[in-house]
C-alpha cells in the first residue's frame, strides 16, 4: 500500500483517540520545555520524554488504517 493510499483510508477509532492523546502529550511537553521560567532539571527531563512519547504515538496512530472494507464494516457493526 502506498503512503498516499494509506492516508486516504479511515483510521480506526482506537487509534484516533491514541493520536489525540499523543498530540496532547507532545504539546504539554513542548510547553513545559519552552516555559520562560526556570524549572528543575527533572521537570525538563520528564517534559522531553512526554514530547518524544507523544510524537511517536501520534505518528504511529496516524499511519494505522483498516486493512480492508470488510474489517471496517465488522468494526462498525460491533459499535
Amino acid at each position: 500500500m502506498k503512503i498516499t493510499e494509506r492516508y486516504k483510508r479511515k483510521t480506526p477509532s482506537f487509534f484516533r483517540k491514541l493520536r489525540n492523546i499523543g498530540i496532547a502529550l507532545a504539546t504539554t511537553g513542548g510547553v513545559i520545555i519552552a516555559a520562560p521560567i526556570s524549572v528543575p532539571t527533572v521537570v525538563i527531563t520528564i517534559a522531553t520524554y512526554l514530547t518524544v512519547a507523544g510524537t511517536v504515538a501520534t505518528a504511529i496512530s496516524q499511519a494505522m488504517v483498516y486493512d480492508n472494507d470488510q474489517d471496517q464494516n465488522e468494526n462498525i457493526e460491533k459499535n
